[in-house]
């Protein structure tokens, strides 16, 4: 489970969250939905502890634990994981040697190299890849495919997914659906952040909750993913008086 109260987000000095608070039950998908530069990135970002997102105010609780002041690798060690929306580019660190290294330090997968590369034929990524810089020079759904083998080896609790299907084809697309209803199965959360209403025609979400300008501007179920797609984000902004 994982609960967000309250929680105001600093950039660089500047007020970019203010007062959100989310809550993501096991075995739920839940939306956080909004324009570009409403904040969801920067929500994201300072839940999983970045350290250029400074949580001034609220906490963050991860199944039961205040992880507020903790680092991102403590973060990822109880189980929380962030999709990236344009995930970085790692010279000189290799999927294989990422894997290796996690196995050694604090997780264990038995036989990790056989089946890093058996996900990667399942996932359609070439094996070579495996071999490279994390992300160095991949296309744009090699990169999301190499964000999927890394939380399906990994197994996380919680999931945080910023725009999971950008850069992705239509096979791509299959596989993100059937990956997050089986990590939901599974008791798994998801916080699922995007701002185009026809991915959560595939996965619809339990709750869904708006972002605009750094506030929550309006939440409901699934009817307002269908009023957006209908109608856009103004008319839910300025429902709200916004």
């Amino acid at each position: 489970m994982l609960l967000v109260e309250n929680v105001s987000v600093e950039v660089g000095g500047k007020l970019v969250v203010r007062d959100v608070t989310v809550e993501v039950g096991d075995g739920e998908i839940v939306a956080l939905m909004g324009p570009n530069g409403s904040g969801k990135t920067s929500l994201a970002y300072a839940v999983m502890g970045h350290p250029g997102y400074k949580v001034v105010k609220g906490k963050v609780v991860l199944n039961g634990e205040d992880i507020t002041s903790l680092p991102p690798y403590e973060r990822a060690r109880r189980g929380l994981f962030l999709f990236f929306q344009n995930p970085v580019e790692v010279k000189g660190v290799s999927l294989r040697d990422l894997f290796n290294a996690i196995n050694t330090s604090w997780r264990q997968i038995e036989k990790v190299d056989p089946l890093l590369e058996e996900t990667a034929v399942k996932l359609g990524l070439k094996r070579e890849l495996l071999d490279r810089g994390l992300n160095e020079g991949f296309s744009g759904g090699e990169k999301k495919r190499s964000e999927f083998l890394q939380a399906l080896l990994l197994k996380p609790k919680c999931l945080l997914m910023d725009e999971p299907d950008s850069g992705l084809d239509l096979e791509g697309v299959r596989l993100l659906v059937d990956y997050m209803n089986s990590v939901v199965r599974e008791g798994a959360c998801v916080l699922l952040i995007t701002h185009y209403p026809s991915l959560l025609q595939l996965v619809r979400p339990s709750r869904v909750l708006v972002m605009h300008n750094g506030v929550v501007v309006s939440s409901g179920g699934v009817e307002l993913v269908d009023k957006i797609a209908r109608e856009g984000y103004s008319s839910v902004v300025s429902q709200n008086g916004l």
